[in-house]
Formats: structure tokens, C-alpha cells, sequence
């Protein structure tokens, strides 16, 4: 099949192939689990080969373009819900927002497009160099301006099942670069007529397939239980919407939710209670000073020797010059009150949400007041494991932070002190009912499974959940969204550290030396 013939001359048909590829790319994610939608990263790759012989790169640029914009418009619509929770103030701002959002992000898969397109790989070659240039756009992705790795192709898999367990090697940007070779590669059988390389072709994706899905059955096969004296560990979802938090009349009645559902009588007394990020609308500073009716609430909800981990901001600095931050606070249970044992202020802050980039510039022409982001918060130091006394060393990851590979190893390597376990406290209730957090939920287990660590997750509205080290939900230990309730559970046990975590990314640079190399070989071969 010659696509460069069939698209010859059809904007429209270009366009709408163009717009096939992301979509086909983006619904292969879950909660659509549309695996075959893989396939659009071979028609993205083909397109482009195809690209108009008077203006490649321009032509390159527009169809890629075009395939990252419909494909991040599906990821990331549920943005649209945050600016509903003051829809009267906001809510102009959605459909804005989120389109200029798929429309920027749209702009790495554009450039990958060019730079392919100008490399012109030729033969069999072709997928191995489009794997490695659509993921060197993916790192770059994940490290602008911050960085968005939100759906990178390598966490498409649904996180546990078998193939998603490579990322415990390669890591989510190295299991990209497979998944999108694998995408990409059966379009070289349907542009053959040579039945013996059409069968050769479909046999190599088969085996390569096969080889993903077996060495990751063998590794979940060798999953052990709980340990009888592991730690018990209670995640509490109260299903405390957003708009909720900015009703001073609710105030009192969120405070009652979380310390009722965290007084609630188990078999097992649990060892750790977990609340999620910004549980309780007020600073910390505030409802837990001692004498408020709110600290005498909340001890009394606890026993001696719990630890309650609670998400919170908190206020340091002066009264003239405040500064604030987005913690994890350990709080242990003493007979005379609580001990503050550990915090953490979270270090990778959601642009535009949390904090304004560009202050200096944006502030002045008044982005801050369009924005409604007020003072911002301020970023903490760089991840590391805490370890409050009576529980084994956590890393805290904070909603946006359980985004990016690499953390929790990052941490370890600078203090010497590796965790035992990953706390993800996130605020999923901007996002409402939508699509969002379950993809949130799909993206955070990686982490897991790059680590060999086990993850708690707790969310207000959901959905919340306690994940093994293969990053597998444990049984039963689920609530969804739009519940309210605990989840029991022991804590699931670490791992030995995986090749990821000693090595993070350098396998994936491996890759895409391999795609460099490819490259290379195939200007040499048309020299």
C-alpha cells in the first residue's frame, strides 16, 4: 500500500488520518483499554514518510501536529472540570484552557514529525528511529517548563498486567520506546507485496509481544503475600467535593468526616491512618494548634502510637512575607496529644495551579489575577524518604509528583536512605467524576512497579487505593469515585531494588542511541 499516493492531493483525507492517529493512540489508555489503537503510532510514522515532496518538514510538522492535539484534547480534556468548581469566575476559561493545552503539548509530536522526517530513514529501520525520535519528544515533554508526562506511550499497558512490568527495567520512558515500536512496526507488512516479509514481519511483532507479556507473567508469578506482622494501613476517603472546601459552612462538617472515618473500629488497629492532600480547607498552622477544637478532634480519633499522615499546606515565614507550601505532615499520637515526626513540602509544583512560571513577566500584565492563583505555593527541597519514628521510611509523593519516573530513586541516591514504601496524597476532586483520576490512578502505580515499592493512594473522592510493588491494586483494597470510607489493609512489601532504580534512565538513553544508530544506517545506505 503506497500512503504517499492515496494522500496525494487530499488535505482532507490527511487531516483526518492525521486526527485517526491520536485518537487511535489515546484511546488505547485506560479506562478505554483500546490496545489496537496502537497501531495509530504506525499511521503517524507512515503519514509522515508520506509527507508532501515540496514542503516535507512543513507538511511532517502539521500531521504530527495535528495526531498530538486530538490525542492530548483525549487525555487531558477532564482539565475543564477545575475551572467548574467556580464556574461563575472560571468557567469562560475551560474551553481555553484545555485547547490551548492539546494544542501545545500537540507541538513535541510536531517536532518529533520534523526531525524524523528530515533524518528520512528508509527500510526496516524506519520504526526504530521513529521509536526513538517520538520518545526523545516524550523525555523533552517531561521535563519543560517542569514537564506534563501525562499517558506517555509506555503507560498505555494498564498498570499491573504483564507488560507494564518491563517498567520495573526500562522505566516509563524506556517502555515507551517498545511500545511505540511496537506500534509502529506492523505498518512495514501492510506496505510490502512480499508475502515471505509479510509473515516475517507479523512472526517478529508476534514473538516481540510474547517476549513483553511472558517475562512479565514470570515476574508477577514470583509475588509474595503481606507479611503477618506487616503494618496496617488505613486510607480514609471522606467524598469531599471540591466546591465544598470553599464553603466556610462546611467547614466543621469535613473536620467530623475524616474523624469519624478515622475512629471507625477494625479488627486490627491500624498502624498508619492516611488522609489526602488538602483534607482539611484551613492551614495547618491553624486547626492544629493546641487548644482548638480541631487538634482535640483529631487526637481523639487516634490511638497512642498511630501516625497520621495528612496531607496540608502550611504557612512559614513572616506575617509581612508568608510562604507557603503543599506538605505531608507525620503526626503521632502521643498520650499527651500528637508529636509532629516528619515533614515533607512537595518539590514539583503544577504550573499556572500552584505556582505562576515567568512571575516576573506574566505578574506585571496581571496573569496572576486571570489566574486566580493568588500567592502560589513555594517549592520544598528536592525528594527524599522521611521516617517518621514507629513506621518504616516513606517516600511522599504529592498528586502531581507521582507524574515523573525517577523520583523516589532520586531520593534514595542523595540521602543513602532507600523507602520501603510510596504515600500518594492527591487531590483528584478537582476532576470530578470524570475520566481523570482513574487515569491518574493507572499512571501513579508505575511508580510501583519502576521502584519495587508498594504505593498507598489516597484521594477525597477517589479513587484511592493500596497498590503491591507490581503495581497491582491488592484485593479489595479499592474505593472509587463518589464513595466515602476506609480501605484495611497490611501494607504490601518492597522488593529488592529493580534495574530501574539503580539505573533510571540510562537504559532508555541506550534506546535511543540504538534509534541514533539506526538513523545513521540508513543515510548511509541511501549515500
Amino acid at each position: 500500500m503506497n500512503l504517499a499516493d492515496l494522500v496525494s492531493g487530499r488535505r482532507g483525507l490527511v487531516v483526518g488520518l492525521s486526527l485517526l492517529a491520536g485518537l487511535g493512540a489515546a484511546l488505547a489508555f485506560p479506562p478505554f483499554g483500546v490496545l489496537p489503537g496502537l497501531l495509530g503510532y504506525g499511521l503517524m510514522m507512515a503519514l509522515v514518510d508520506a509527507s508532501a515532496a515540496d514542503k516535507p518538514l512543513k507538511s511532517a510538522f502539521w500531521r504530527g501536529w495535528l495526531a498530538g492535539t486530538i490525542y492530548f484534547l483525549v487525555a487531558t480534556w477532564w482539565v475543564a472540570e477545575a475551572f467548574m468548581v467556580d464556574a461563575a469566575n472560571q468557567g469562560w476559561m475551560a474551553p481555553f484552557a484545555v485547547g490551548l493545552l492539546a494544542a501545545g503539548l500537540g507541538l513535541f509530536w510536531g517536532g518529533a514529525a520534523v526531525l524524523y522526517r528530515w533524518l528520512r530513514p528508509s527500510g526496516f529501520w524506519r520504526p526504530v528511529v521513529f521509536a526513538g525520535v517520538f520518545c526523545l519528544f516524550e523525555w523533552l515533554r517531561g521535563h519543560v517548563l517542569t514537564g506534563l508526562p501525562w499517558d506517555l506511550a509506555g503507560e498505555t499497558w494498564k498498570a499491573g498486567s504483564a507488560p507494564s512490568q518491563a517498567a520495573a527495567v526500562f522505566g516509563a520512558y524506556g517502555l515507551s520506546w517498545i511500545t511505540v515500536l511496537l506500534g509502529a512496526s506492523p505498518w512495514l507488512i501492510v506496505e510490502t507485496d512480499n508475502r515471505r516479509r509479510q509473515i516475517d514481519l507479523g512472526l517478529g511483532v508476534i514473538g516481540a509481544l510474547a517476549i513483553l507479556y511472558g517475562l512479565g507473567e514470570d515476574r508477577l508469578t514470583r509475588a509474595k503475600p503481606p507479611a503477618a506482622n506487616a503494618p496496617i494501613v488505613r486510607v480514609v476517603q471522606a467524598n469531599i467535593d471540591q466546591a465544598s472546601k470553599y464553603d466556610q459552612a462546611m467547614f466543621e462538617s469535613i473536620v467530623h468526616r475524616y474523624v469519624i472515618l478515622t475512629a471507625q473500629p477494625a479488627a486490627r488497629t491500624p498502624d498508619i491512618v492516611i488522609w489526602p492532600e488538602g483534607a482539611v480547607p484551613d492551614a495547618a498552622n491553624d486547626y492544629l494548634t493546641p487548644g482548638t477544637w480541631t487538634r482535640a478532634a483529631i487526637v481523639g480519633a487516634l490511638k497512642p502510637g498511630q501516625t497520621l499522615l495528612l496531607g496540608a499546606y502550611r504557612v512559614a515565614g513572616t506575617t509581612e512575607n508568608p510562604i507557603y507550601y503543599n506538605t505531608l505532615l507525620a503526626l503521632r499520637a502521643q498520650p499527651d496529644g500528637l508529636a509532629l515526626t516528619g515533614v515533607y513540602d512537595k518539590f514539583r509544583l503544577v504550573p499556572f495551579g500552584e505556582y505562576l512560571p515567568l512571575a516576573g513577566i506574566l505578574g506585571p500584565i496581571g496573569f496572576k489575577d486571570l489566574v486566580h492563583i493568588g500567592d502560589g505555593f513555594s517549592a520544598g527541597p528536592r525528594p527524599r524518604a522521611i521516617r517518621p519514628p514507629g513506621m518504616p521510611p516513606v517516600q511522599p509523593l504529592i498528586c502531581y509528583e507521582s507524574l515523573f519516573p525517577g523520583f523516589t530513586r532520586e531520593g534514595a541516591a542523595k540521602t543513602g536512605v532507600r523507602a520501603a514504601w510510596i504515600a500518594n496524597v492527591s487531590n483528584d476532586a478537582w476532576f470530578g467524576k470524570t475520566y481523570g483520576p482513574v487515569q491518574h490512578l493507572n499512571l501513579a502505580s508505575y511508580r510501583a512497579i519502576e521502584e519495587g515499592l508498594p504505593m498507598v493512594r489516597a484521594t477525597p473522592t477517589g479513587v484511592s487505593a493500596v497498590i503491591d510493588a507490581y503495581g497491582r491494586i491488592r484485593p479489595g483494597a479499592v474505593l472509587g469515585q463518589g464513595i466515602a470510607g476506609v480501605i484495611d489493609t497490611p501494607l504490601p512489601p518492597a522488593l529488592a531494588p529493580t534495574l530501574f532504580s539503580r539505573w533510571g534512565d540510562n537504559l532508555f538513553w541506550l534506546l535511543i542511541f540504538l534509534s541514533a544508530g539506526a538513523a545513521a544506517k540508513g543515510r548511509e545506505y541511501r549515500r
